[in-house]
């Protein structure tokens, strides 16, 4: 018998709509089935909107755009994170419509506002992070960076500089070297691929990334659960001027999504002087409360509140002393 959990599992949907697949109610999940696909809840407008032309190549600034989307200006060099744009993430057809979740907040840019961009870093093939849909707006002379065993996914889009990146490996691109970091998650995009999760060596991968420029650094957290590999690099003594960490769709997913006083934990671990607080509020991806992430954290970091880099979608960080 196909339940809709093995349903939405086949589509690759699974991870993605936690909500639908746990309700109890037939006529509950099937009303959510139908919401996801033909509407749901109206996409709101973000409370605040970054302006890049503003931004000093002197320093280190970032602005959440939404889900794991953070645009960086690290001493000039443009960099996006794992960039989805689009109304909708999930299954794309022909690249006409996307079946799954629809965004709860648009973006805080459109892509036409975008600075040009100088490098993309994708954390693994889920399709809430490595978005075609968005992907393919990109200029395909822009860097690309990428987990081990998920360069098939972008290979029909002519992308000129691929660079795919195991545990452990770096690569320069200009003046910016870029290390991928060990986290504890998984990397199928769809669930009969192989993945390095369930011990598969040569399956898809998923990655954080350590990126650094004149002497300064930044950690990529991408999606990971609670682990003790960013120990690694306190131990190296880097100094992370910013985490960008993880905090929600942590129930019931907590084996793969770490909650918000995990995300601080492993901040305190790499010796992050400020954490910005993603993957949170953009879909529907699991049970808690949408904005019971963010109070979580806020509360984990109560007694060091200069810490918190940003509370919402749009809001931009500065690193002001290094100007």
């Amino acid at each position: 018998m196909t339940t809709r959990r093995k349903f939405l599992t086949a589509l690759g949907l699974g991870a993605l709509t936690p909500r639908i697949v746990l309700a109890q109610d037939g006529d509950r999940a099937h009303r959510s089935w139908f919401s996801m696909i033909f509407g749901g809840e109206e996409t709101v407008e973000p409370p605040l909107k970054p302006d890049p032309a503003t931004w000093s190549h002197d320093t280190i600034t970032a602005a959440w755009l939404g889900h794991a989307t953070v645009l960086i200006n690290f001493f000039g060099t443009w960099i996006i994170t794992d960039p989805v744009l689009a109304e909708r993430i999930g299954l794309n057809f022909l690249r006409l419509f996307t079946l799954g979740p629809r965004r709860l907040i648009w973006p805080a840019l459109k892509f036409e506002e975008l600075p040009k961009i100088d490098l993309i870093l994708l954390s693994h093939a889920h399709m809430d992070h490595l978005d075609i849909a968005t992907l393919v707006r990109f200029k395909r002379d822009i860097p690309l960076i990428i987990a081990k065993n998920t360069a098939d996914v972008v290979e029909n889009m002519a992308w000129k500089h691929v660079y795919e990146l195991d545990w452990g490996e770096k690569v320069r691109v200009g003046d910016v070297e870029i290390e991928a970091l060990e986290v504890k998650h998984f990397g199928w995009r769809y669930p009969w691929e192989e993945d390095r999760s369930r011990g598969n060596w040569y399956g898809r991968s998923y990655n954080a990334y350590l990126i650094s420029k004149n002497g300064h650094h930044i950690v990529f957290g991408g999606d990971t659960a609670y682990q003790e590999h960013f120990r690694r690099l306190g131990e190296r003594g880097i100094s992370v001027e910013l985490a960008i960490m993880p905090i929600g769709a942590y129930d019931p997913w907590i084996f793969n999504h770490c909650n918000p006083e995990q995300a601080v934990q492993m901040a305190d671990q790499m010796n992050a002087k400020a954490i910005m607080p993603i993957h949170w509020r953009t879909f529907v991806q699991s049970n808690e409360p949408t904005f019971e992430p963010i109070e979580r954290f806020k509360q984990a970091l109560a007694t060091q509140p200069e810490r918190i880099a940003l509370e919402a979608v749009g809001e931009t960080w500065t690193k002001e002393w290094l100007a």
